[in-house]
């Protein structure tokens, strides 16, 4: 096969696993449609990342009509988007748990909520109302590994974490993400819910936001 087509064979499939990490088990139609090519050529490129152990599939009925195959990442597929630095700092976390104890990992996660409040704060008091400083949060949370995008919704906004950078470390220690839901609600001055929880099992992590 020449170059040209293998190369953008290679991309085809970063961005199917990019499409399925972002919005979560589609159809072979649908990314045929997002990546402006063939309906075979998707089928072709889905079937060489399950043959690789990166995608999967599975039928499952939407709406009216017969199953549609709908196509997901494995774990090794998550992998491709890796925890930041996850064995240096599993072995940090423990390494301070067992010297120091329990009290020493409460104070760790304190001084982190308080530098990460501050940062988030200095840039959200910038913005002229909830709206943006939601938009300003995600695009924070983007920089910071978590993939975050923003959903408007009735009543309010759905910031969404497509990825968790700590996640191997929220795993060890759960005081973590209970931290952050507090540094979400602090420098937005909101009501702020989390109604997904990649470690309850979901896909992603979601909060709800609305005025406080």
């Amino acid at each position: 096969m020449p170059k040209p087509a293998e190369k953008g064979s290679k991309n085809n499939k970063e961005q199917i696993l990019y499409l399925l990490k972002t919005r979560g088990e589609l159809t072979a139609t649908v990314l045929a449609d997002l990546l402006s090519m063939t309906m075979m050529g998707a089928r072709q490129l889905l079937q060489d990342l399950e043959n690789n152990d990166l995608v999967h599939s599975k039928k499952r009925v939407k709406g009216r009509g017969r199953p549609k195959l709908f196509w997901g990442l494995t774990d090794k597929g998550h992998g491709r988007f890796p925890d930041r630095h996850s064995d240096l700092t599993l072995s940090l976390l423990s390494g301070i748990s067992d010297a120091l104890g329990p009290q020493a990992m409460d104070k760790l996660i304190a001084i982190r909520e308080d530098q990460s409040l501050q940062q988030y704060s200095d840039r959200l008091n910038l913005q002229p109302d909830l709206r943006e400083k939601v938009y300003e949060l995600a695009r924070i949370r983007s920089e910071e590994g978590y993939m975050a995008d923003v959903e408007e919704v009735e009543d309010g906004y759905l910031l969404i974490e497509n990825h968790c950078p700590i996640c191997a470390a929220a795993k060890v220690c759960q005081g973590f993400c209970r931290s952050e839901l507090s540094i979400f609600r602090q420098c937005l001055n909101a009501k702020v819910d989390r109604v997904e929880y990649l470690l309850d099992g979901a896909r992603r992590c979601a909060y709800k936001v609305t005025d406080a």
